[in-house]
Parts: C-alpha cells; structure tokens; sequence
C-alpha cells in the first residue's frame, strides 16, 4: 500500500511512519504538513489511501472535513480515511457523506490501525461507531448553537443570521428537542461533546 498522511502533529506523524514503513503491506509511507501541496503530492505519489485529521489549526484555514471535501471532488476514486482524536457523531457523519472510505480513531493500537487500512484498501469501509446518536442538526441550528456557545443572545443571533428573535427561538426549540435538552447551557455542552460546536469556534 501506498500511504499519504496529512497531520498537523508532526511527533505523531513522523512515529506513526516509523512504526507502519516497515511492515510487508506497507508500500511507501508519506507524511505531509502542508495541506497546499497535498492535491501535487497525490498526483505525484499516486496513493492508495490518504490519511488525514479532522483539527487542522496549525497548518490550515481549512479543517480535514473541508479539505478532504475538495480534494474528493478532484480525485474522486481516491480512498479518503480520517485517523483523529476528534470522534465525535457529527464528524463521522460527515465523513461518510463526502464520500469518506473510513473514520479510525489515534488510540487504535499500530496492528489494528494496520489491519483496517488493510481491509479499506481491499474496499471496505470501516467507521467506528459512538453510542449516542441523535437526529442531524441543520447549518442553521449548528451555526445558531456556535453563537450561544460564544454568548450571544437570541437578539443579537436573529440580526447577524437577518432573522426575527421568535424565528430563532423556534431554531433553539427544535434544537433541545433533537439533543434531549432543556436549556441553552445544556445544549452548548451536549454540542460540544457531539462535535457541533468545533474547537477552532472558541475563539473571541
């Protein structure tokens, strides 16, 4: 197998190709901290599978879901699969909704993290699974719960999405039915634990 990882920890890059370069089905390993070059590196390296990470902050604008969004659209028959920390539902959905092969997470110990991009090179897909599982949010629920999360109140959130204050505590409503909450604190917790609210959005 060819490999091609993008990581913005270069310790546990540079340790992840230490330990996988030498195994037998291991092919070439490449590690890449520069997402700018990643669209040249695949054309380069032809790789079986790119590796990346959802939190990209150190080395990107752009997270791993937004990165491997446009890169799918230029390599579409490239197998995508994201090894991250950050396994949370609302990750994981989107991942298999761009097209995604895989979703592992970093504790996989290397034998078992070898053994899956094994079995998604032969073509089948592998996605951890949490336990809770709740109805999708909308962007506008998600982006409505970013801006609770920051300390806005419904006021100031209904003039910056240009909306009316009841059509934003209608939003709000429908977002504690569908995470089973009953305050705007609950909600920001439970979103944060999910993966609505990303770590780059606590940022003032």
């Amino acid at each position: 197998m060819n490999i091609l990882l993008i990581d913005d920890h270069a310790l546990f890059a540079k340790s992840l190709e230490i330990v996988l370069e030498d195994a037998p089905e291991i092919d070439r390993f490449t590690t890449l901290q520069n997402p700018s070059e990643a669209a040249p590196q695949i054309r380069l390296l032809h790789p079986d599978i790119l590796l990346l990470d959802i939190n990209l902050d150190t080395i990107s604008d752009e997270d791993g879901i937004a990165l491997a969004s446009r890169l799918k659209k230029e390599f579409p028959r490239l197998k995508l699969v994201f090894l991250t920390g950050y396994d949370l539902p609302v990750y994981r959905h989107a991942a298999e909704k761009l097209g995604a092969c895989g979703f592992l997470n970093k504790n996989l110990d290397p034998g078992k993290l070898l053994e899956s991009l094994i079995q998604i090179n032969r073509g089948i897909p592998l996605f951890s699974r949490a336990d809770e599982t709740i109805e999708e949010l909308t962007e506008t629920e998600a982006k409505i719960l970013q801006l609770l999360s920051e300390g806005y109140k419904r006021k100031a959130i209904a003039q910056m999405l240009s909306s009316s204050e009841r059509t934003i505590s209608n939003h709000i409503q429908h977002i504690f039915d569908k995470l089973d909450v009953s305050s705007s604190l609950e909600a920001v917790t439970k979103s944060i634990k999910l993966g609505y609210i990303r770590p780059s959005y606590h940022k003032k």
